[in-house]
């Protein structure tokens, strides 16, 4: 009885399945790119990341509905609502970006302060770092995922509010008092995102697990507000007291990653900021108590104002250079072979 003949095709060796990939091949000048695109698929298929975004809006939510009362309450000629003429239009966005901050720390721990914690835990990085990738390409993909999301977070609101005001109070001064604002918006969004995306990234590679990247983060945040407020406080007493604010506390209170932030908008936009809404200085008024004569005193005058762009800028970039930095001495590059 003759023995059944193995056929050809039925070798692993000669699989004839197998054929040479002949489609296009893309350049690998922006692995970075790749990453980047990963990084905010990711991000932005979990539900906490849509709902926060919103959540972080809430302030313009409110000024919206606000001058759209006050505009249809006056029905009067335009320009001629007292309210609306006493707004200073680029304090709105600066006072709508400050009440964020703490959404927006809280959507960079949804997409990215994990984000390199949870790859040293899987070993993803033996994958993401086998040639042709680079430390580099890594770090930075990872720095622009969050950097385009936090971004795009702080400026879509912005955008918004900005075209129902460009659109609604041009009779209010709302193109003539600040003509470039559309633009500065935009640096202010950018400076927000290059903020939390460098410390994001730093805090991250620096452990296995993104729950604890996330809570150093956090605490990092609310330590250092914590000590941004004890200056506000400080400030306000000394002026309440009749004094005047030492200019000590113009640098410090910008001392954090809050204020830091703050303190950008303020030199971009070119504002040192002014009360939330016409009229709230009356109910917060009090007098100054000193030698002389009691004096009447609003909250504006216990704004502390912008910080020296010759203090700030460099601790912006110190800030961003710094973050960077350690995700990159952190991250080894391994071969697989």
């Amino acid at each position: 009885m003759s023995t059944p003949q193995t056929t050809q095709s039925s070798s692993p060796i000669a699989d004839l399945s197998y054929r040479h990939y002949d489609g296009p091949l893309d350049s690998v000048s922006a692995r970075w790119w790749c990453i980047a695109k990963m990084t905010m698929q990711m991000a932005t298929k979990k539900r906490g990341f849509w709902g926060w975004s919103i959540f972080s809006a809430w302030w313009y939510i409110i000024l919206l509905a606000i001058f759209w009362f006050m505009d249809n309450l006056s029905g009067g000629a335009p320009g001629s609502n007292i309210f609306l003429t006493r707004i200073i239009w680029k304090d709105q966005f600066l006072h709508a970006f400050s009440y964020s901050q703490l959404l927006l720390m809280v959507v960079t721990l949804l997409v990215g302060v994990g984000t390199i914690a949870n790859d040293n835990r899987s070993n993803a990085l033996l994958v993401y770092l086998s040639k042709p990738c680079s430390r580099f390409d890594y770090v930075f993909g990872k720095w622009l995922g969050i950097f385009l999301l936090i971004t795009a977070v702080s400026l879509v609101p912005m955008m918004v509010f900005y075209l129902y005001g460009y659109m609604s109070f041009q009779d209010y001064g709302f193109w003539t008092q600040s003509p470039w604002l559309f633009l500065k918006l935009i640096f202010v969004a950018a400076a927000s995102g290059a903020v939390h995306a460098s410390l994001a990234i730093g805090v991250s590679s620096l452990f296995n697990q993104g729950r604890l990247a996330s809570a150093t983060y956090a605490g990092m945040y609310f330590f250092s507000n914590i000590f941004t407020l004890i200056i506000f406080g400080l400030n306000a007493g000394t002026v309440g007291s009749g004094g005047k604010s030492p200019d000590l506390f113009r640098t410090l209170f910008y001392c954090s990653i809050d204020g830091l932030q703050i303190g950008l908008a303020k030199l971009i936009i070119g504002t040192n900021g002014s009360d939330v809404l016409p009229g709230m200085s009356g109910a917060g008024g009090g007098r100054r108590r000193g030698g002389g004569p009691a004096q009447q005193f609003s909250p504006e005058d216990i704004i502390i104002h912008a910080p020296y762009i010759a203090i700030i800028v460099p601790f912006f970039i110190f800030i961003v250079a710094t973050g960077f930095l350690i995700a990159w001495s952190r991250i080894k590059a391994v071969e697989v072979v």
